[in-house]
C-alpha cells in the first residue's frame, strides 16, 4: 500500500500542499508547531475516519476556513484509488468519485501510526488499550465499528432504565429486552478482542526484543473484568446474559452496568511486571511502539498489503542503535516520519524530505 499523491486545503494551519511522496521513506523535517504533525494526520484520517489527536471537526478547520479538504491517490491491492475527504457542517467521503459512509470507507487504505499520544497507551486507563484494540479490528473488519456502535447504545439505555427503575419499578421486565441486545453484541466484540490480542501477541515480544536488544520479554494479555467464557459466540452470549441478570441487583443501585466488554483491559506486562506501574519511560515508549508495530504485522498477515507507517518524533526519543533497527524492520514499507534534527535525513537512503514551516511543505 501507497501513497502516491497527497492534497490538504484548509486543514489546521495547513493551507494549500501538494505532495508527491516517496515509495519508501518520507522525512518531514522542522520546528516544534510548524505542522509535521498536521500532515500525518491528514493522512491517517483515510484509515481511522476520525484524528488520533481530536475529536472535534472544527479543531481540524483552518480558523480562515469553513471546511478542509483531504484527498489523496493511492495504490492497494493492484489498483489505485482517489479518496476524498471533506469536513464541515459534518464529513463527507468519496472514494473514486463514490460517496461512502465512514463504516463503508474504513478498510480501504491501511495505516497505523504513531505519535507521543499512544504512550497513553501503557500510562493510561483501560480506555485507551480498548480504543487501541477497538480501532485495529474496525480497520481490518468494518462491522466490528458498527457492532461496538450498537452495544454501547446499548449500555447506554440500560443505564437509563437502571436510573429510572428507581422511581418505576414497572419497569423492571423492560430489563430483557435491553441485556439480550448487550449480550448479542459483547459476545462478538469479546470474541473479536480475544482472536485479535492473541494474533498481535504472536508479533509484539519479537519486535520488542528488537527494540529492547533482546534484554526483556514483552507479554500482552484480554483482561476481562467480569469473565465471560464460551468457545463459541453462543456460549459467550448466554454467559453474558447469565452476568447481566446477576448484576441486576448491584446494577440498580449503582446506575450503571458494572459487567460487560466497556469494563475490560489489556494487560501489557515487561518481564512480568505491569508496564503502567514499573516500565521505566524508555521500557514504556518501546512496549508502546511495539503494540503499534504489531497492528501493522496484523494488518499485513489479514489484507496481503504493508500499511503505511505514520511515525510521528520518534527518532528523538531512540539512540542511534535502535534508530538503524527501527529502520530496518521497516524496510519495504511506506514511511512517513516527523523529526525535528534535519540529521536524520542523511541516515537514510532512497527516502525524500519535506520541509514544513509555519504550514508551508516544500520539497527539498
Amino acid at each position: 500500500m501507497k501513497v502516491t499523491e497527497l492534497e490538504v486545503r484548509n486543514f489546521r494551519n495547513i493551507k494549500n500542499a501538494e505532495i508527491e511522496p516517496h515509495s519508501g521513506v518520507n522525512v518531514i523535517f522542522g520546528e516544534n508547531a510548524q505542522g509535521k504533525t498536521n500532515l500525518l494526520e491528514s493522512i491517517w484520517l483515510f484509515t481511522a475516519c476520525r484524528s488520533f489527536r481530536s475529536s472535534k471537526d472544527n479543531e481540524l478547520i483552518n480558523f480562515n476556513s469553513t471546511k478542509a479538504e483531504l484527498s489523496m491517490d493511492f495504490s492497494a491491492w493492484d489498483r489505485v484509488q482517489q479518496a476524498h475527504l471533506e469536513i464541515g457542517e459534518g464529513r463527507k467521503f468519496l472514494l473514486s468519485g463514490i460517496k461512502k459512509s465512514p463504516t463503508q470507507f474504513m478498510g480501504e487504505f491501511l495505516a497505523v501510526v504513531f505519535s507521543p499520544v499512544h504512550l497513553s497507551l501503557i500510562k493510561e486507563g483501560p480506555y485507551e488499550r480498548r480504543r487501541f484494540v477497538d480501532t485495529a479490528i474496525s480497520q481490518l473488519k468494518p462491522k466490528y465499528a458498527a457492532s461496538l456502535a450498537q452495544y454501547n447504545k446499548a449500555i447506554q439505555q440500560r443505564n437509563v432504565l437502571l436510573k429510572d427503575l428507581v422511581y418505576h419499578s414497572e419497569l423492571y421486565d423492560t430489563l430483557d429486552v435491553w441485556e439480550d441486545r448487550i449480550a448479542f453484541f459483547a459476545s462478538e466484540i469479546i470474541r473479536q478482542r480475544i482472536g485479535y490480542i492473541n494474533k498481535l501477541s504472536q508479533y509484539t515480544d519479537e519486535i520488542y526484543r528488537g527494540i529492547s536488544s533482546g534484554k526483556e520479554k514483552l507479554s500482552i494479555n484480554y483482561n476481562q473484568q467480569t469473565v465471560v467464557w464460551g468457545d463459541s459466540r453462543e456460549e459467550l452470549y448466554e454467559n453474558m446474559k447469565a452476568q447481566l441478570f446477576a448484576s441486576r441487583k448491584n446494577d440498580i443501585i449503582c446506575g450503571y452496568t458494572s459487567v460487560g466488554p466497556h469494563r475490560d483491559d489489556i494487560n501489557v506486562e515487561i518481564d512480568g511486571l505491569i508496564a503502567k506501574s514499573f516500565g521505566s519511560q524508555g521500557q514504556q515508549r518501546s512496549a508502546a511502539l511495539a503494540m503499534k508495530l504489531g497492528e501493522a504485522a496484523v494488518v499485513k498477515s489479514f489484507s496481503d498489503e504493508q500499511p503505511v507507517a505514520l511515525l510521528d518524533d520518534v527518532m528523538s526519543e531512540l539512540d542511534s542503535k535502535r534508530q538503524e533497527d527501527l529502520l530496518s524492520y521497516l524496510n519495504g514499507w511506506q514511511v512517513f516520519v516527523t523529526c525535528c534534527d534535519k540529521a536524520h535525513i542523511e541516515k537514510i537512503n532512497h527516502a525524500k524530505a519535506f520541509f514544513v514551516e509555519d504550514g508551508t511543505i516544500k520539497e527539498m
